[in-house]
């Protein structure tokens, strides 16, 4: 039983300080940012995909969304959706 208390501790303080992470980096000034003024051009381009980032309630209960973006789970492992996409493509990430 104190294992698995231990156990589930440590998976929950691990996850936090990899949110953290993500927030930093996603927040740090080295991070291109761009407005929507400078995105919409880039609407229906083949070689821009789109990823729609936002989670919980930002998501389900916003009526804006981007037309076109693919809803991925940012709490999800990177790498397993990651992968799905043509690496020389240009990647916009929008959450909010």
């Amino acid at each position: 039983m104190k294992r698995e208390r231990f156990q589930t501790a440590l998976t929950t303080i691990l996850g936090l300080v990899c949110l953290g992470l993500l927030v930093q980096t996603a927040w740090s000034a080295e991070v291109p940012r761009m407005t929507k003024e400078e995105l919409r051009p880039l609407l229906g381009d083949p070689a821009v995909i789109i990823l729609d980032v936002r989670v919980g309630r930002s998501w389900t209960e916003s009526q804006w969304k981007i037309q076109g973006a693919i809803r991925e789970d940012p709490f999800a492992e990177v790498a397993s959706w990651a992968t799905k996409y043509p690496q020389d493509k240009t990647f916009v990430l929008y959450c909010t």
